[in-house]
């Protein structure tokens, strides 16, 4: 029992410690992809494989604990390795992308289609031409707030 209070207090105090309250209520955040203003957004050099790709991004939004955005993105011919740092999930907007996962899987991703890449994961992006996507990222919290976060809402149930 006296564990269990222990970890409560240690939860609790990850959790306040983490969490930031938004200074009041945001409006919609509404914006037709062709008015936001693209920005360079190079690839890193050594993960280039072919080609001369240029990528732009525009951020959207940012969540207001900063662990999500949402982005348009584009890029230009080109194949290169593509590392997420940060949870991904993708629309694709215009153009089409080959894309070849760790596990060898290629798919081809191209209008309409929706696609999920996890943190830590890698993929090989070969671009004949152009592809523009939404980008929806949402970064992970740090171990011991999942803990917390999870612990709290077995207690909810």
């Amino acid at each position: 029992m006296v564990l269990k209070l222990i970890l409560a207090t240690m939860v609790g105090a990850a959790v306040r410690s983490r969490y930031v309250e938004p200074a009041a209520p945001k409006a919609i955040v509404a914006t037709a992809p062709d008015d936001l203003e693209m920005e360079p957004c190079p690839v890193e050099p050594s993960w280039i494989i072919a080609g001369k790709p240029v990528a732009r991004r525009s951020l959207h939004s940012r969540s207001a604990d900063d662990q999500a955005t949402t982005a348009i993105w584009d890029c230009t011919a080109g194949t290169f390795h593509w590392h997420f740092g940060w949870d991904e999930t993708v629309v694709i907007l215009e153009g089409e992308v080959r894309v070849t996962g760790e596990d060898g899987a290629e798919r081809v991703l191209k209008v309409g289609d929706i696609a999920y890449f996890p943190a830590g994961s890698s993929a090989i992006w070969h671009i004949d031409d152009y592809v523009r996507k939404i980008a929806f990222g949402r970064r992970e919290f740090p171990g011991a707030v999942n803990m917390a976060l999870k612990l709290r809402d077995k207690f909810r149930r």
